[in-house]
């Protein structure tokens, strides 16, 4: 017979996790979603990683703000699902981005997943019916 007080220690253990994720994905709180800002400059770093990719741009928005821009993407496996890969962009590519911009710092955003154009060439995190990115000139 299990007892209720272990009953609700199990729950809470199974349970907790959900709502860690739920609390992890809430953009909200970090973000501007009323705000689009555009960023132009050159990349310094792009982070392959879990949970998100990380993309590092030296250069100026259209704020006037200047510096190294911190503009945080998707995880790895949506952004390759998406038609990316690590190489996608490298270290001294010339890109644009629409961001929201975070709150609190003038130099972090999301990158909107829309519009990246990297060395005038777009590069969609829109996956097409191909389940590919979709590129312009």
């Amino acid at each position: 017979m299990i007892k209720a007080p272990i009953f609700r220690i199990m729950a809470v253990l199974l349970l907790a996790p959900a709502g860690f994720v739920a609390a992890h994905h809430g953009t909200a709180g970090f973000y501007d979603e009323h705000k689009k800002v555009k960023v132009e400059g050159v990349v310094k770093e792009f982070h392959w990683r879990n949970p998100h990719s990380g993309l590092f741009v030296v250069g100026k928005d259209s704020n006037g703000n200047e510096g190294t821009f911190a503009l945080e993407m998707g995880s790895p496996s949506s952004l390759a699902r998406a038609g990316y890969t690590r190489r996608t962009v490298k270290p001294g590519d010339k890109v644009v981005a629409e961001v929201r911009p975070a709150h609190t710092n003038p130099l972090a955003g999301e990158l909107i997943s829309s519009d990246l154009w990297v060395n005038g060439k777009r590069v969609s995190t829109m996956i097409s019916d191909q389940g590919k990115a979709k590129s312009e000139e």
